[in-house]
């Protein structure tokens, strides 16, 4: 399962089938039902709806998606389609959540699981994959609103003989972990309804539960808090800053935001990645850990600092039994390790082994909480402030349903309608290793993130090969065309 941009998805053609979510409960009360009161938007949540809020009362909207899309082998039974999407729904009490203020906090109110309804509406059919992605390109875009429910789409493009089927989520109802928990549930459910079974899946705790466990530990915090030390010691050894910067020159002006370029390719094939996880392995570290020190290696070359300073997801779905659950389980942290000149790759190694050690001892504290009480006056602005030095890796291979990857042919895709920065996402799976990267659509930005990208490739090999750095890369690469399709795709369909 790998992440890419949707315009580099070459699915066939065919017609296109939506299914409408609905209450048949009629519109929502002016106040919110007694039980509802008591349930509460999570840290990350909230700051995503007040953003959402905010921009969209200065007329400069904030607007992202995230999407997956999955194959369908032989003629679609629709009616078991439909009841595993609505089964899907059902099942994760966030995706049946309208989020609306109450008392300044951001209250999620449940709809009731019996008064869910699905409408199957034909939308239209495509001669061609270009203009298929066009009109999914302009959906996703239309449709997902994070100040409106519901907060997702649903469709399928039929053939005769396949299909493909297609989910896109506003950000505050899931995060990128989520996606190969939707393809496996409903491609389990439908296979299960197809064989006229039960649907039978594992339990998946209700993200809100989640919500309101970090809220009642740490919405009373404050910034005197004992446990906010990992972050004040990180911000003292970053001068102060509560924001680590992306070392390298992306032509950004202050306070201004810009269009972006979504781009992907594969660094390491699945040989090359076997071989590149032994030599980690060999150094008493882990893939992601080799990735990082890689990372850290080529920003140095390139001009930045000696000691990597970056932000780091964590899924937090490990440490409660929410493992099968849909929600928003990220917390960003800040992590640092010494990468200076003349460290091999042991050395680095250790280093982010133990940066990375230390940070996980400091998890408990969400970002967003720990960015309102130390950095106030940014936590008030709708975006960061300026570049953010950020590094993400997920190994799809561990995720619900992997095993089935081959059959179902999953993607995922992100996309933002603008930034200030630059930020890459590194996904192992079954085929290799591969990034995808969204910045600033800036002269500047397009020549440093190329040679960047040309650079962790020679440096991921040279590890692969040698199993230590070696000689750098210049930092120059010619231009690639963004919406080059991704050589040998396994996933491909030729229309």
């Amino acid at each position: 399962m790998r992440q890419f941009p949707l315009e580099m998805h070459d699915m066939a053609p065919g017609r296109v089938v939506e299914w409408r979510l609905r209450s048949t409960a009629g519109a929502a009360d002016a106040d919110c039902p007694d039980d509802a009161a008591g349930r509460r938007a999570s840290f990350n949540q909230d700051k995503h709806f007040t953003v959402a809020e905010e921009s969209r009362g200065a007329d400069d909207p904030v607007a992202s998606w995230i999407a997956v899309t999955f194959e369908v082998a032989g003629a679609l039974d629709e009616q078991a389609l439909t009841r595993a999407l609505l089964a899907f729904v059902r099942r994760h009490e966030v995706l049946r959540c309208e989020f609306r203020r109450l008392a300044g906090e951001l209250a999620c109110e449940p709809i009731a699981v019996g008064e869910l309804a699905l409408d199957v509406v034909p939308v239209a059919a495509f001669d061609s994959s270009a203009d298929l992605r066009g009109f999914l390109l302009e959906r996703f875009k239309r449709s997902i609103d994070t100040l409106s429910w519901p907060l997702f789409t649903m469709g399928v493009v039929l053939r005769e003989d396949s299909a493909t089927v297609y989910l896109a989520f506003d950000h505050i109802v899931c995060d990128g972990l989520s996606m190969p928990i939707v393809v496996h549930e409903v491609q389990s459910a439908y296979e299960a309804l197809r064989r006229g079974e039960d649907i039978d899946l594992p339990p998946a705790p209700s993200y809100l539960d989640f919500a309101e466990e970090q809220r009642h530990r740490y919405l009373s915090i404050d910034a005197d808090d004992e446990r906010l030390g990992y972050w004040k010691s990180f911000i003292a050894r970053s001068g102060g800053a509560f924001f680590p910067r992306f070392p390298l020159e992306l032509g950004v002006e202050p306070d201004r935001m810009y269009p972006i370029v979504n781009e992907a390719s594969s660094l390491l094939d699945a040989a090359e990645a076997e071989v590149f996880e032994k030599a980690c392995r060999a150094v008493d570290g882990k893939p992601f850990m080799g990735v990082l020190a890689a990372v850290a290696v080529c920003l140095r070359e390139a001009g930045g600092p000696g000691v990597y300073r970056g932000f780091m997801p964590v899924s937090e779905r490990g440490r409660g039994g929410w493992a099968n659950s849909v929600g928003w389980f990220v917390n960003t942290m800040p992590i640092e390790f010494d990468a200076s000149p003349g460290r091999d790759f042991a050395q680095v190694m250790a280093a982010v082994r133990a940066g990375f050690g230390e940070m996980v001892q400091h998890i408990d504290v969400p970002f967003v909480r720990a960015w309102e009480l130390l950095a106030p006056a940014e936590f008030a602005a709708r975006s960061w402030p300026y570049p953010v030095n950020f590094f993400s890796y997920i190994d799809v291979r561990k995720c619900p349903g992997a095993e089935r990857h081959q059959d179902w042919r999953p993607t995922s895709h992100v996309w933002s309608a603008r930034a200030n920065g630059a930020c890459s996402w590194f996904q192992r799976d079954a085929d290799g290793l591969h990034m995808n990267s969204l910045y600033v659509d800036t002269a500047a930005a397009r020549g440093t993130m190329d040679a960047f990208q040309e650079a962790l490739r020679h440096t991921v090999r040279e590890i692969a090969r040698y199993g230590s750095f070696r000689r750098p890369v210049a930092l120059a690469s010619p231009r690639r065309p963004v919406d080059t399709p991704l050589d040998a795709h396994p996933y491909a369909r030729r229309s």
